[in-house]
């Protein structure tokens, strides 16, 4: 084959008290590097707690200059279908079509004043590519222009366009170890100080990255009332 893939699964466990250590769910995903430089992620995602439960498919491309070109995203949420939709991405805006029982038929499109930093999709890894694909310097904050198919901190909602203006910090670099190995990591925190656009205050949310070109997931945890780990379980080059 003349792309390169990388593949791994990503455990989700608990922190809370009563649970710690506790598993509650579980991702698996596999980035496509094409030879011109574009980049094609699939991610399944099974969230078990909290209730109702989560399972969601996402393939999303991004072209050769790391600028998002198409996403589609489908979403079970408590068992039951809750909406799926694709998402166009172009220089000065985007588009979506999608469809959930809830909302109905929708068709959205957003002019962008300004070029946006990346989509979020939700899944886990996917939080993490976003981080490679910026330009930050060890200790220095910035604020991210990103939109999402969901506001809600889980994206258990149907697909929706909506922006999040969220803060990032590039903590340091770190060597950590997790069940898929050792490596030399990337350590960066998103905040949010109740006014970057999501359903409702996101916690603080911690995330390590290998310190590499393909900018890979490895552990990350959300504080505040989630209490939330993720571990990078296993990896294949």
């Amino acid at each position: 084959m003349l792309h390169r893939t990388v593949s791994g699964t990503i455990w989700y466990t608990s922190r809370k008290p009563e649970r710690v250590g506790d598993r509650r769910g579980i991702e698996h995903f596999r980035f496509t590097h094409h030879r011109d430089g574009a980049v094609t992620l699939r991610a399944y995602c099974e969230i078990e707690e909290p209730a109702p439960t989560v399972l969601r498919d996402v393939v999303y491309s991004l072209d050769p200059a790391g600028r998002p070109r198409d996403c589609l995203i489908r979403l079970v949420v408590g068992d039951q279908f809750m909406g799926s939709g694709w998402i166009r991405f172009t220089e000065r805006s985007v588009e979506c079509e999608s469809y959930g029982p809830s909302i109905g038929r929708m068709s959205q499109t957003v002019t962008l004043e300004r070029p946006i930093d990346g989509f979020g999709t939700h899944p886990i890894v996917a939080d993490g590519y976003l981080l490679a694909r910026q330009s930050l310097q060890e200790g220095h904050r910035r604020k991210l222009h990103v939109m999402l198919p969901s506001p809600d901190h889980r994206g258990a909602t149907p697909p929706q366009l909506a922006h999040v203006n969220v803060d990032v910090i590039f903590v340091g670099r770190e060597t950590v170890t997790v069940r898929a190995g050792t490596f030399a990591a990337r350590h960066y925190q998103f905040t949010d100080d109740g006014s970057a656009g999501f359903s409702s205050q996101h916690p603080p949310y911690d995330v390590w990255i290998s310190d590499d070109e393909d900018g890979v997931f490895l552990q990350g945890g959300v504080g505040g009332y989630m209490q939330t780990w993720y571990e990078l379980a296993a990896l294949e080059r």
